[in-house]
């Protein structure tokens, strides 16, 4: 093996990153390998056609918690948020579309033109929904307890957690306990009667997933999701040249402090002995030893793949293979030679206001037909839609003149009942571009480059198993004590030294930052008894 290190981070999406920059402040020498060229994961910036700059998976950016973002400097080492406006632009196929504006008032007039009852409702449903968001990622930075070991420690979390929840008042911790195991049609519906309003928030709720609107639980993916617009947060909006821009920045910060970032350097085993992991074999035959192995890959990548199944406990395999994955999303990447028009709104924004982030969920029933072909094995004639143009306040990322626009799809399973996704990448492309030209009457001719993504690309190229951009799904049996499994949802693994620091740990995915923060933090707890 090479000279020893004390840590080795298994991959560098943004959470490895993270991991990687507190460990290095905190002293540890540091390693992180990633098998691309490119540094980011799912927050990867690319120029696939010349001069366009792609942020080829996640498109932006607003729940990065500010505490990691101050700690690593970031706003300094060059990541600027843009805010947009509006939040979001939701078209209504031969209809008058909507606009949710950053300032509620605004949002209010706008919900009025559809609805009274729901624009005096609305501002009620965002307080709501804000308190409940606000608790939730409160614990995101704790660890969660270990129920069943009987410690004062995980009595100590619990009673801070539950200390967080009585503070919320007694009306709204009964709505919070109310509202998680419902399904976001059923949220919606109580406080809204306009389904293209329902149709547009109800996609938070089922973004990157495999559930349709009327599923239990998804009312917690949607406040997991809650675009905070609040003077405390970070604005949501576009990472100045990209997404990949933010994971350089916290790769310098953590190469400022110390650590190593290598590319093009994938791991093909992790090394394990007498139960404790204790380097790692490269696929060009290297191996790297280290006190402790992070890795920033998803549950099944790291646990089923990169060690032998005989070094795993046979009950913790088999809760392994049933973690649910079930990503559902596709992405095409577009070069445009010109700005997209969108139909019926040259009217409602002036000349200075573009639409940079779209969605096409015309109602909660729409929704729930998209998901229903998916569930039988094909991907959705009639597809949700989130469509970003980053361009639109970012003219860094195209030549003058032109854009980029960045497409999510849903419903696109991984497993299709016909054929295969190397055969139907193109008919997949060809189904989103007809879908968004219904839209854009402009958008056709000015297609300079198109990229199509599957869910099995997704997998093979980023990592993203199933295509599950959260590295796994945030249903209500995979959340909090029981993510990524029950009995381990303190980053540590049943193999001693290893542990995980992406999103198949607690909180989950979305560019947050946390698993990786969180994990480094509990690598520094137990760094006195590390031992091989």
């Amino acid at each position: 093996m090479t000279t020893p290190y004390d840590i080795i981070v298994i991959g560098a999406g943004h959470n490895g990153l993270v991991t990687a920059a507190y460990l290095a402040r905190a002293g540890k020498k540091v390693l992180v390998l990633e098998r691309r060229d490119v540094l980011g994961g799912a927050a990867a910036t690319e120029e696939i056609y010349r001069g366009f700059k792609y942020s080829t998976c996640a498109h932006s950016c607003g729940m990065l918690y500010p505490t990691i973002a101050r700690d690593l400097n970031l706003d300094r080492n060059g990541v600027k948020i843009i805010p947009f406006d509006p939040i979001l632009f939701s078209p209504a196929p031969g209809g008058d579309p909507l606009l949710i504006w950053r300032e509620t008032g605004k949002t209010v007039q706008e919900i009025e033109r559809f609805s009274k009852t729901d624009a005096t409702n609305y501002p009620r449903f965002k307080s709501l929904v804000a308190k409940v968001a606000a608790v939730i990622r409160s614990i995101w930075l704790l660890t969660p307890p270990d129920l069943a070991d009987g410690k004062s420690q995980g009595l100590v979390e619990l009673l801070k957690l539950g200390w967080k929840f009585h503070k919320m008042g007694r009306k709204d911790r009964e709505e919070a306990l109310r509202v998680f195991p419902m399904s976001i049609a059923d949220f919606l519906s109580e406080w809204f009667e306009t389904d293209l309003l329902k149709g547009t928030l109800g996609a938070s709720g089922i973004f990157g997933t495999m559930l349709g609107p009327r599923a239990q639980g998804t009312s917690y993916i949607f406040v997991h999701n809650y675009f905070d617009d609040s003077a405390e947060a970070r604005p949501w909006g576009f990472v100045r040249g990209g997404m990949g821009n933010l994971s350089d920045a916290i790769a310098r910060t953590a190469k400022r402090f110390g650590a190593e970032v290598r590319t093009n350097a994938e791991v093909r085993q992790v090394i394990i002995k007498n139960g404790a992991a204790t380097g790692v074999a490269l696929q060009n035959g290297d191996e790297v030893s280290a006190r402790a192995i992070l890795s920033s890959a998803d549950l099944r990548s790291t646990l089923l793949r990169l060690v032998e199944p005989i070094d795993l406990d046979p009950h913790f395999a088999w809760q392994a293979r049933n973690f649910r994955f079930r990503g559902g999303c596709a992405k095409v990447n577009l070069a445009l030679g010109e700005f997209p028009n969108f139909r019926n709104l040259e009217k409602r924004l002036s000349a200075a206001e573009k639409p940079a982030l779209i969605r096409l969920a015309p109602s909660l029933e729409y929704l729930e037909r998209a998901s229903d072909e998916a569930k039988y094995g094909d991907f959705s004639s009639s597809p949700f839609l989130e469509i970003a143009i980053p361009s639109a306040t970012d003219p860094s990322l195209a030549p003058a003149g032109q854009h980029v626009m960045s497409i999510f799809m849903q419903y696109a399973p991984y497993h299709l009942k016909k054929g295969d996704w190397k055969s139907r990448r193109e008919e997949l492309g060809d189904r989103i571009v007809d879908t968004v030209s219904d839209l854009v009457p402009n958008l056709k001719n000015s297609i300079l480059h198109r990229q199509v993504l599957t869910p099995l690309d997704l997998e093979e190229v980023y990592g993203l198993t199933e295509g599950s951009g959260y590295h796994g799904e945030l249903s209500l049996d995979q959340l909090f004590v029981m993510r990524p499994v029950p009995g381990w949802a303190r980053y540590r693994t049943p193999i001693r030294n290893l542990y995980l620091c992406g999103s198949s740990a607690h909180p989950g995915g979305g560019i947050t930052g946390i698993p990786g923060h969180n994990a480094a933090r509990e690598v520094l707890s137990d760094w006195r008894n590390l031992r091989q």
